[in-house]
């Protein structure tokens, strides 16, 4: 098959006549085509003048030979091969069913290990529930939250599928997806996204495939102890919120998110190999999505063809620092990302239409062990659970949010009252200087970092743009060291996994992580 790239077109082509355009376009023979297909297209707006479509077509010809077009390459479709186990062993176990414990469950049932998930949250309809009680009326679940629960912290995220590795994984990760109900759009947008809405049911089709393979998924099953026996993995133990049970096991992967803190504590008192591992904290900003699509369109914002505008940007300032935007949701909402009681945490999130009236980002800076000061290995987490307590008092101590316009924080001073752009936080807000939650650091790099950012994009450092924190949960804090066959260089049969094991950055990545994982799992049972 031939893969041919950089194909500008308009915005107004007709991707129904793909085949035609081929050719004519490449002067193929219809009797030597078989068949064409769109494997990549994305917007290049970098002259809001001439806004148009860059597209890569995959065609099958009879006779590649036959024919010569410029920029194609020959590329050949990936089958992805799970070994089978047989004989007898332990069944493996698997901790967290977000992104990670998806895809590691799902290529450990097909090898017919038949594994056992345990999911500290409920299932995503009840948990659905539950983040809307807490985003209407500010009642926590510390266990089931938009963090925890079935799918992980990418379900309520925008379901964003963009990431900066290169892994032939992920294409077969994209086809599952769409196996499982996304939108076939996933397998050539340059920045795909499922939105929060879709995700619920592409999650439940994906766990009812683990069970029909053999695998069992418990919910509201948090993980609170594991044993060994000399230096591997025995047994683990895990509540239901009255009882403990226990699980005889030899292989369990450790993918429970960045925000299962208990977890982390647990680790350390075992001591397990950690390492202490750079995050980023900020605050989300948001602006009308029209104003972005017109900064980023120009014209031809609204365009039938376009979807709502994203951006990307990062800029290094004076002061030695870097303020960059993260999990840029265009069309979304900021939304309540606490999971630990008077701690609040915000992040961002939008539904597949991307419709809403605002578009948010995060705005992230750099932390390092430099900037908290301990040689703790926990330290990075202990500064987080800080900044939360501080922002949470901030917020009026009822997990209102608290909230600034652009202009009064350059100003350096308390907002009065909003503008154009009315926050979408949930359940409330409050007005409050971001100097009462951030570090002085922080602050003094968004005021340089958004300065910057507005000559880049017209309107981004708009003074009735909205400043919502505290965005802390961007990453890990921790890393679970690891060695080649991806266990814990400290115990055998521990495989730490994806985001919270700081082996992962995103739903794709972190999928990836957790089918690695499980091939060295089942590596392991195959005694190889």
């Amino acid at each position: 098959m031939l893969r041919v790239n950089n194909i500008r077109v308009p915005l107004d082509f007709d991707f129904s006549g793909l085949e035609s355009f081929c050719i004519k376009k490449f002067r193929i023979s219809l009797d030597n085509l078989i068949s064409t297909k769109l494997s990549k297209k994305s917007v290049d707006a970098r002259k809001k003048s001439d806004v148009h479509f860059i597209i890569s077509i995959d065609i099958e010809l009879k006779n590649e030979n036959s024919v010569k077009i410029k920029n194609a390459v020959k590329v050949e479709k990936y089958v992805y091969k799970v070994d089978k186990v047989s004989g007898d062993f332990r069944r493996p176990v698997i901790v967290g069913f977000g992104s990670a414990g998806m895809f590691s469950a799902l290529v450990l049932a097909m090898a017919g290990t038949r594994p056992i998930v345990l999911e500290r949250g409920s299932d995503v309809d009840t948990r659905c529930e539950d983040v809307e009680k807490f985003s209407s009326v500010g009642i926590l679940n510390p266990e089931c939250n938009i963090q925890f629960g079935e799918g992980g912290a990418g379900t309520f995220s925008d379901g964003k599928l963009t990431t900066g590795i290169k892994d032939k994984r992920i294409e077969w990760i994209l086809r599952k997806f769409v196996e499982f109900g996304a939108p076939e759009e996933i397998l050539y947008l340059a920045k795909a996204h499922i939105g929060t809405d879709r995700l619920v049911n592409i999650v439940k089709n994906l766990r009812e495939q683990v069970i029909q393979y053999g695998g069992e998924v418990i919910f509201n099953a948090r993980f609170c102890d594991f044993r060994t026996d000399g230096n591997n993995i025995s047994k683990v133990t895990y509540t239901d919120g009255k009882n403990f049970h226990k699980i005889k096991t030899d292989n369990l992967i450790l993918a429970t998110g960045h925000s299962a803190r208990d977890v982390f504590e647990l680790l350390y008192s075992k001591n397990i190999s950690l390492s202490q591992k750079n995050f980023s904290v900020g605050v989300r900003i948001e602006h009308k999505r029209q104003d972005i699509d017109k900064a980023m369109y120009g014209d031809f914002a609204g365009h039938k063809a376009l979807k709502s505008a994203d951006y990307k940007l990062a800029v290094h300032l004076p002061n030695g620092r870097t303020l960059y935007t993260f999990c840029m949701c265009p069309g979304g909402e900021v939304v309540p990302a606490s999971s630990e009681e008077k701690r609040l945490a915000v992040n961002g999130m939008s539904y597949f239409a991307r419709n809403a009236e605002n578009s948010n980002s995060a705005l992230l800076v750099g932390v390092s062990p430099d900037d908290y000061k301990s040689p703790h290995v926990l330290a990075g987490m202990y500064f987080q659970r800080e900044l939360e307590e501080k922002a949470f008092i901030a917020g009026g101590g009822d997990y209102s949010a608290p909230v600034t316009l652009v202009g009064d924080f350059m100003d350096g001073k308390i907002s009065e009252k909003f503008g154009t752009v009315k926050p979408s936080y949930r359940p409330s807000v409050k007005f409050a200087r971001p100097e009462s939650y951030l570090p002085d650091f922080v602050c003094e790099t968004l005021r340089l970092g958004i300065k910057e950012m507005g000559r880049k994009i017209k309107g981004f450092d708009s003074p009735e743009a909205v400043l919502t924190g505290i965005e802390s949960r961007s990453s890990s804090p921790v890393r679970v060291n690891r060695n080649e066959s991806l266990q814990s260089v400290t115990i055998q049969g521990l495989f730490p996994c994806g985001e919270g094991a700081g082996y992962a950055g995103g739903i794709m990545s972190a999928s990836v992580d957790g089918m690695k994982c499980a091939e060295a799992v089942i590596k392991r049972l195959k005694g190889e």
